[in-house]
């Protein structure tokens, strides 16, 4: 916005023209006594501007033109300073604004360094070298030994064998139950430990031994016995072919049972070489029913355990042979 030369409105002088000089209306402000116009100032008589003084009032200063003068200056100064303000303003806002950006530039270029510091320095890369590479064999290795191979055959079954291994401790443990163990006892006369078609099923396929023990919980007895024959497939034909039951073997704290009349509970299994067969009774002349729930379970238990053993012979035998071959 401009406000003019900076001098009085009514004048054509400098800046520093000072409006109470003498001659400010006389003939020094013109160099030949006339208005650039060709009249005198404002169209009137220069000894009377406005029309109203007498020639007494010639030589009095213009009051109202210097007022008007004055608040004129006034306005031009609020409107510099109000101006100037507005621009120092914006000048500050810039100013902060740019102070943010370079404050937030060099904080992430600090972090950036900061973690770029922290982060472990890269690894070497590889050289080259002419030492030998790995290498590996092609030739898949050999499946682990499977532990009924070595009981399902009697010349790898070849760990001791006895009625103290098969029946080891002084009492069995099943869950919560506990039996306690009575006789052992192992004969080389298979007939001799079993009865009823069960001896024929042994003699046929070439029983070897015969292994019994007997236990004892509430008045219940159990007597498991354990034939073992030469291979899998002969103890599998004994197992199709038994019927009748084990010869009951008191002793050892356990009355005779299962003689006389009661009946009595037989099981027949086989696994690998070996064929089981339990025979469950009373020791009171009372015989199992289909319902005793009580003598069903103790023999299930027997038979159960049993089976763990030979299981445990395989395992324990694979084993060893699987430890032989990694030397």
């Amino acid at each position: 916005m401009s406000f003019g030369q900076g001098g009085p409105q009514w004048g054509s002088g400098r800046q520093d023209q000072n409006p109470y000089n003498q001659g400010q209306y006389g003939q020094n402000q013109y160099d030949h006594g006339q208005t650039p116009y060709g009249q005198t100032p404002y169209g009137r008589d220069s000894a009377d501007p406005f029309g109203s003084r007498s020639d007494s009032d010639a030589g009095t200063p213009d009051w109202a033109a210097l007022a008007e003068a004055s608040a004129a200056r006034t306005r031009r100064k609020r409107w510099l300073m109000v101006g100037g303000g507005a621009l120092a303003t914006a000048l500050i806002a810039g100013a902060v604004a740019t102070a943010i950006v370079s404050s937030n530039d060099d904080g992430a270029e600090n972090a950036a360094d900061k973690n770029s510091s922290q982060l472990p320095a890269p690894p070497d890369l590889p050289r080259n070298s002419t030492a030998p590479e790995p290498s590996f064999s092609s030739v898949a290795p050999l499946p682990p030994p499977d532990p009924k191979d070595f009981i399902s055959d009697r010349k790898k079954d070849t760990l001791p064998l006895s009625a103290e291994t098969l029946f080891p401790g002084r009492a069995l443990t099943m869950g919560d139950r506990v039996y306690d163990k009575g006789a052992l006892a192992r004969t080389g006369n298979c007939a001799s430990a079993v009865k009823g078609a069960l001896v024929g099923a042994l003699e046929n396929n070439g029983c070897e031994q015969v292994f019994r023990a007997t236990y004892s919980k509430d008045g219940i007895a159990v007597t498991v016995a354990v034939a073992t024959f030469e291979n899998a497939t002969k103890a599998k034909k004994a197992l199709q072919q038994a019927s009748g039951s084990v010869v009951p073997l008191p002793g050892a704290g356990v009355p005779a049972f299962c003689k006389g009349g009661p009946v009595c509970r037989s099981t027949f299994n086989a696994y690998g070489r070996y064929a089981y067969f339990t025979t469950t009774g009373y020791t009171e002349a009372k015989s199992v029913t289909k319902g005793d729930t009580k003598a069903f379970q103790t023999g299930d238990d027997l038979g159960e355990f049993t089976f763990r053993q030979i299981v445990r012979r395989g395992e324990a035998q694979a084993s060893a042979a699987a430890s032989a071959a990694a030397r």
